[in-house]
């Protein structure tokens, strides 16, 4: 075992806890598990929690094996698929770590870009009133088409929601444990989390962030998908936005 290795596993609790969806990702597992080795070495101790969304290829498999080598990886697993935001959501329920970085399993997230959210910590902790540090991809590698339908996508959304956010989509995110708990769960949430903080009272911090092509695998969602859930998505967050509570307790003490 390499002396990374050996630190990861006496370094202690967690402090921040990488939660990865995975469908049908076995050519992207290890890449992306060496790429965090690589890069997150001085941020120890941390975790990666691969959240199996009922793959039917060998996803799991290839997730016991790395984890042979890399004991900071973790696996959960969804006996059928629910979609990305139930998995994020399964996955911070298992984290440990106050501090959570999501990022896609496809690779087109490189894990070199995890230390750039990083560095928009105070240390390990969020600055004060920030609850969401959002990546922002550039020099995106994606078809046309599907850049064109997520830049359309972001449009609107930003027009009706106001959340100051160009790119909701990427994977590469950083928030924090407590605050999300406390956000209202609904598939595909995790395309609104600016949004849904805004809502709460809390900050967003936006860092422009690489991207990469697809390692192996393909996609699992299609543009006129995407599209047509985002209607009723976008009607829902409106409809959340004019409902939120609008007061915080405070309690005092008594003689």
């Amino acid at each position: 075992m390499t002396d990374f290795q050996d630190s990861i596993e006496i370094a202690g609790i967690p402090w921040l806890s990488m939660v990865i969806p995975m469908k049908n990702e076995e050519g992207n597992v290890r890449l992306v598990t060496e790429g965090i080795a690589a890069a997150c070495a001085p941020f120890a101790p941390f975790e990666v929690i691969y959240v199996d969304d009922g793959s039917t290829d060998g996803t799991r498999e290839t997730i016991r094996d790395v984890a042979r080598t890399y004991p900071f990886v973790r696996l959960i697993e969804h006996p059928q698929s629910a979609g990305q935001s139930a998995a994020v959501h399964t996955g911070v329920a298992f984290a440990r770590g106050n501090v959570i970085c999501t990022l896609d399993g496809d690779g087109q997230n490189p894990p070199s870009e995890i230390p750039r959210l990083i560095a928009a910590l105070n240390g390990r902790e969020f600055p004060e009133g920030v609850a969401l540090i959002a990546g922002q991809r550039v020099g995106r590698q994606d078809t046309a088409s599907k850049r064109w339908a997520s830049k359309a996508a972001n449009r609107i959304r930003a027009a009706l929601l106001k959340d100051e956010t160009r790119d909701t989509g990427c994977g590469l995110k950083m928030f924090r444990r407590d605050v999300f708990q406390q956000l209202p769960y609904f598939d595909h949430m995790h395309r609104y989390l600016p949004a849904l903080v805004n809502r709460d009272g809390w900050k967003t911090v936006h860092v422009d962030v690489g991207h990469a092509e697809r390692h192996a695998g393909k996609s699992n969602y299609a543009n006129l998908g995407r599209a047509l859930v985002g209607v009723y998505d976008l009607i829902g967050m409106m409809w959340l936005i004019k409902r939120r509570k609008k007061a915080k307790g405070t309690e005092r003490s008594l003689p």
